[in-house]
């Protein structure tokens, strides 16, 4: 199964604990919401997903 990130922005507040907590730096804010910079900097790692604290940002696994 592969991995994808599923960003919600109606739900992010823009706090950017997600972003600095990201191993890659694949993430940023623009314009108080998170955005992906690059879908390929992106390891599918979760640790955004454990520190967002609305649950704006998640990784699901999509079957093939």
């Amino acid at each position: 199964m592969s991995k994808k990130l599923v960003i919600h922005s109606a739900w992010c507040k823009g706090c950017g604990i997600c972003a600095a907590f990201c191993p890659k730096n694949a993430l940023e804010i623009v314009k108080s919401k998170v955005h992906l910079k690059d879908d390929a900097l992106c390891i599918k790692c979760g640790l955004c997903e454990l520190r967002c604290p609305d649950y704006a940002i998640y990784v699901e696994k999509e079957e093939e």
